[in-house]
């Protein structure tokens, strides 16, 4: 029999309570979703490793933790190398390994490695910060233009083929220059344009930057979509197993929304209409699966790298009664569950019974273990740290999963959690919803700890009342960030050194305040 093929659809900051089979009281609809749902296993304590992007994206491609990379706090920025060191072994290293053809489809976000300075040439005229919403951009000089292309006409140094992809079709990161499409190692054709000012700002584009002439943003997801199709059709007609990874731009920013979908959702919000779209698209997938005879022996996951952004007008969605954290606390970046807590759906109809639930504890960071498992191969002890297999979970065994797992936020933060108990470090979310600074200085404790299973909307913080918790769970996290791992197996070392507290996010702070702990 043929190795299983594998789909995992990755979206792009949308919420645990966007999609309508895991918060039913929700008000956009998500047909295709909820059909995974219908014919798979819906996991509802799933989690990102980070409640921001490119660390969970680590996390999903390397099976290990992102705070034991180089990236303490915040994310890949505009033309940064590699984060994933090009030694290091990849799901997509794996399975090429194992007779797999692997692919990605979508945004990279983990740093291309381009080969060239990023100069003042690469950045707007007349304004060096990194935002600008000039109506009356010039264009570039004949200099500038010469100097591009050179420079995006060389390959990339790192990115998806040096981390194992054999083929790869998407953009760095959407909302950020270059603005143009990426095929395997170059660009497809020279940005040469400034990014017209009527995309910056508004839920659009975050940064000015070279761009493809006509460049928009509504083509991203229709031609993710048919180069999905086209990829599973060429599959189809191969007998060698593929491994497909389709890490989708939305319903992040840029909210553009093609016009078939605007006002779809009825919530006059181009996020919850962007949701919608995102969802059709997901379905193109499953039908080309159905059409070209792959449903039954494909493994498909879908999930989201993190919360919802709070900046999309979930004051207004959240009036109108659809809460896109459903009943969670916190959002994007946020320490709280509703930074990391995913949509999780798994449908492999030769393994998973249909309409099924799992309640345990799964981190993103399984994908390694779990490829590994499906094909009979072992990872070695320098690989897939933190990767522990869902097989036994898909099987509906339930006593033989992970008992904890460690959350990081945008700040850096740390939370570890087990079966019933939650530890944050950090007084506030560890992201934007409530600065740790303001926390400390409203007197609020320097840690909470919360019993998830009495109180999942994280309200009620229990540590002065179970002292002896907070220290056990504090020297657990210790013990597993010593170990360089939190799977059995040779311990590793971390990439560089890690503070679990990062009191400098709270200035003045006297540090003696964590001796207690």
């Amino acid at each position: 029999m043929q190795k299983p093929n594998i789909v995992y659809f990755f979206v792009d900051d949308m919420g645990y309570g966007d999609v309508s089979c895991l918060n039913p009281e929700g008000k956009i609809p998500t047909p295709n979703f909820d059909r995974l749902a219908d014919e798979g296993m819906v996991f509802t304590d799933a989690h990102s490793t980070s409640s921001v992007c490119s660390p969970s994206r680590y996390g999903v491609l390397t099976g290990r933790y992102n705070w034991r990379s180089s990236l303490q706090k915040g994310i890949v920025r505009p033309y940064s190398d590699s984060l994933i060191d090009k030694d290091r072994m990849t799901v997509p290293k794996l399975m090429a390994k194992n007779g797999y053809h692997t692919a990605c489809i979508g945004k990279w976000h983990l740093g291309m490695g381009w080969d060239f300075d990023v100069t003042e040439d690469f950045l707007p005229p007349r304004n060096k910060n990194r935002y600008i919403y000039e109506q009356n951009l010039i264009e570039p000089t004949i200099e500038q233009k010469e100097l591009w292309e050179k420079a995006f006409s060389k390959t990339v140094k790192g990115g998806p083929i040096e981390a194992g992809f054999e083929y790869y079709f998407g953009v760095d990161a959407q909302d950020w220059p270059p603005f143009c499409f990426i095929e395997n190692d170059k660009t497809v054709g020279t940005p040469s344009a400034w990014l017209q000012p009527r995309l910056l700002g508004n839920n659009l584009a975050a940064f000015q930057g070279p761009a493809m002439p006509y460049w928009n943003f509504e083509q991203l997801l229709p031609t993710f979509s048919f180069k999905a199709k086209d990829y599973i059709k060429k599959r189809a007609e191969n007998e060698e197993p593929f491994f497909l990874y389709m890490p989708m731009t939305s319903p992040h920013t840029p909210l553009a929304v093609n016009k078939k979908w605007i006002g779809q959702s009825g919530l006059d919000n181009l996020y919850a209409d962007l949701v919608m779209e995102t969802d059709d698209i997901f379905g193109t997938v499953l039908d080309a699966l159905d059409e070209y005879g792959l449903t039954d022996n494909t493994l498909v996951i879908f999930t989201s790298d993190n919360g919802c952004a709070p900046y999309i007008g979930i004051d207004q969605m959240e009036a109108q009664g659809h809460f896109p954290s459903a009943n969670l606390r916190g959002y994007k970046t946020d320490a709280w569950d509703g930074g990391h807590r995913m949509p999780f759906i798994a449908r492999w109809p030769d393994a998973i019974k249909a309409g099924t639930v799992c309640d345990e504890l799964v981190c993103q960071s399984d994908l390694m273990a779990t490829c590994a498992d499906m094909i009979n191969d072992t990872i070695p002890d320098s690989a897939g740290e933190d990767s522990i297999t869902m097989m036994p979970l898909f099987k509906e065994q339930k006593n033989s999963y992970r008992d904890s797992i460690i959350h990081h936020s945008l700040k850096g933060k740390f939370a570890i959690r087990d079966k019933q108990w939650k530890l944050l470090l950090c007084p506030g979310s560890g992201g934007w919803a409530m600065e740790d600074s303001v926390a400390y200085n409203k007197g609020l404790p320097m840690v909470q700890l919360y019993d998830m299973q009495q109180d999942v909307g994280e309200m009620n913080n229990l540590c002065k009342k179970h002292p002896e918790i907070v220290r056990s769970m504090i020297k657990d996290l210790e013990q597993i960030i010593d170990n360089g791992r939190s799977t059995l197996g040779v311990k590793q070392l971390n990439d560089v050194p890690i503070d679990i507290w990062k009191l400098d996010s709270i200035p003045g702070i006297d540090r003696t305040i964590i001796d207690d702990y």
